[in-house]
């Protein structure tokens, strides 16, 4: 029995350059070589390492014209063109048809992107008359619009080790798929699905098989890198996140001998720097501790390096862990704050201890940390000054700001409080897409409030070297920085200057009239002092204007 599982490409204005290792798939991969060795199992990543090309815009975005109107090279750029980012469908189909599997699986991860899945689907069929399984985030949320597509046969929901490997044995023995737990399937033109039972043991699940993907297309910073996943499950019930959709409530964490003897296996594939990517990397103080002390033995100090680009819940960070982290091997520090309104936290269930934020930037800073902090944009509930509070707080700290628009996750808890999402709902779920407005605030403002963002980090990453510079020194220095930075200061005058926003183009500087000059003043004006990423103080003052 042959298999082929699909990583697909994606359609959008811009694309994520490093977090692109398909782990689901490697997974499901060493969840058959385990139980069924006999099955053969391919991974095809068709997103990342087959380059870009331009596509026309989607007539469901064109509202977005005049927000992504110019090809900006300037630090504060947005968003232009719009891209196929990956192999071509019919490619796909081809290499497929090719292969001749008995089983497609294709990994269905974002709401915004189920087209392009659809489409890789629809294409393949096309071409080669094979069944056709999805699983992913996306499936979990959506499974009968995903099922009821013609070129679709099964989904998975949930976790798909023990799901993919039961439906393995029911197709190689023919029998009822009734049996196949978190299965989804159609019988006599309707569909069917099974009940959600529990995954196999997070503990015996095997290391994902990385086998089939190159170290070469996966780097940080020019080193190899490979996702590490220590936990499945999140105890938090934030109403913004789907997360429960796919894995549940309950925290299962793998024990700190198992993570660190996939670490060590990687370190001997060459492998050299590790992204932890599950939600509660921290969440368990003792297994952490642990952890860290093991890594620590283990490897000679800075032979590896360690990221959690998907975030670190801060709450759950102290000066102890956070110094065990730093010896361990990691590097920069990603913390979500979403915001600092304690009332609409609230309202989302979000934990909001805003005081232990300040103590874990300040403690992390301390001790070598590069820190970003997130702040979602445009929360339901949410009001522009509330937003500028937050981009104000975080201003005067040091870290830089991982601000970005919300966009409402179909079936996340938040959604309940809007109406059934239609297919362009869901295609628009995207933060690019600035869709949802509401009377608090509209496109236009976190459009700008989106650029602000981009101003305040040109300024947090100014190299100043006395502990306090004023605005209009630590210009100066920009401009000795390169070509790019020297128009990033242009444009920041003109701005303070003349109260116009511009962009750089082939054409020269071009106004961008879609940014609100008056909300940027709003903060600006309230704003004495910025402290940069290296924990030095800009001084506003004088030169504020």
């Amino acid at each position: 029995m042959k298999v082929l599982l699909l990583q697909p490409p994606v359609q959008d204005f811009y694309n994520t350059d490093i977090r692109l290792q398909p782990i689901g798939l490697a997974y499901l991969k060493a969840a058959a070589r385990k139980f069924l060795p006999e099955v053969s199992v391919t991974i095809k990543d068709y997103h990342h390492g087959w380059g870009r090309r331009t596509i026309p815009l989607p007539r469901e975005l064109t509202y977005l014209k005049d927000y992504y109107s110019k090809d900006d090279k300037s630090p504060f750029s947005t968003f232009h063109h719009y891209y196929h980012f990956g192999a071509d469908f019919d490619m796909i189909a081809e290499e497929v048809a090719k292969e001749k599997p008995d089983l497609v699986g294709i990994a269905s991860l974002f709401a915004p992107y189920h087209r392009e899945v659809l489409h890789c689907a629809e294409a393949i069929k096309k071409r080669f008359p094979v069944p056709i399984l999805l699983g992913g985030s996306q499936v979990s949320a959506m499974p009968e619009a995903m099922l009821v597509h013609p070129a679709i046969d099964f989904v998975i929901q949930g976790e798909g080790e023990r799901p993919f490997v039961e439906l393995l044995k029911i197709l190689k023995s023919g029998k009822n798929f009734k049996k196949v737990s978190n299965l989804g399937y159609k019988k006599n033109g309707r569909v069917v699905f099974n009940p959600r039972k529990g995954n196999f043991p997070i503990g015996t699940l095997p290391f994902p098989d990385l086998s089939d993907l190159p170290q070469g297309h996966y780097l940080f910073e020019k080193k190899p890198l490979c996702f590490i996943i220590t936990s499945r499950g999140c105890p938090y019930r934030c109403t913004f996140c789907s997360v429960h959709k796919t894995f549940g409530y309950q925290c299962r964490r793998r024990s700190a001998e198992n993570i660190l003897s996939e670490i060590k296996q990687r370190y001997q594939e060459g492998y050299r720097v590790f992204d932890f990517e599950d939600d509660n990397l921290t969440f368990d103080r003792k297994e952490m501790t642990d952890l860290c002390g093991k890594l620590i033995r283990t490897f000679p100090p800075k032979d590896i390096q360690l990221l959690a680009m998907n975030g670190v819940c801060y709450w759950t960070l102290d000066s102890t862990i956070l110094k065990l982290m730093r010896r361990a091997g990691f590097t920069h520090l990603n913390l979500s704050l979403v915001s600092t309104n304690t009332s609409l936290l609230k309202t989302v269930h979000r934990p909001n201890p805003l005081r232990k934020y300040r103590d874990v930037v300040e403690k992390a800073v301390a001790i070598g940390f590069k820190v970003v902090a997130y702040q979602i944009l445009g929360l339901p509930g949410d009001t522009l000054p509330s937003m500028i509070k937050t981009l104000l707080f975080n201003a005067k700290l040091p870290v830089l700001l991982g601000a970005s628009p919300f966009y409402l996750i179909p079936h996340s808890p938040i959604a309940r409080h809007f109406d059934e999402p239609s297919e362009t709902d869901v295609f628009r779920a995207r933060l690019t897409a600035m869709a949802i407005e509401t009377k608090n605030f509209q496109r236009g403002d976190l459009y700008t409030l989106l650029i602000t963002t981009r101003i305040l980090n040109f300024l947090k990453g100014i190299p100043t070297r006395t502990s306090k510079t004023t605005l209009s020194r630590a210009l100066e220095i920009a401009e000795k920085q390169g070509p790019r930075l020297t128009v990033g200061v242009e444009i920041l005058q003109r701005l303070l200057k003349e109260k116009k926003f511009y962009a750089s183009t082939a054409k020269g500087l071009e106004p961008l009239p879609r940014f609100k000059s008056e909300l940027f003043f709003q903060l600006w004006q309230k704003l004495d002092n910025i402290k940069t990423q290296a924990n030095k103080t800009i001084e506003l003052g004088g030169d504020r204007r």
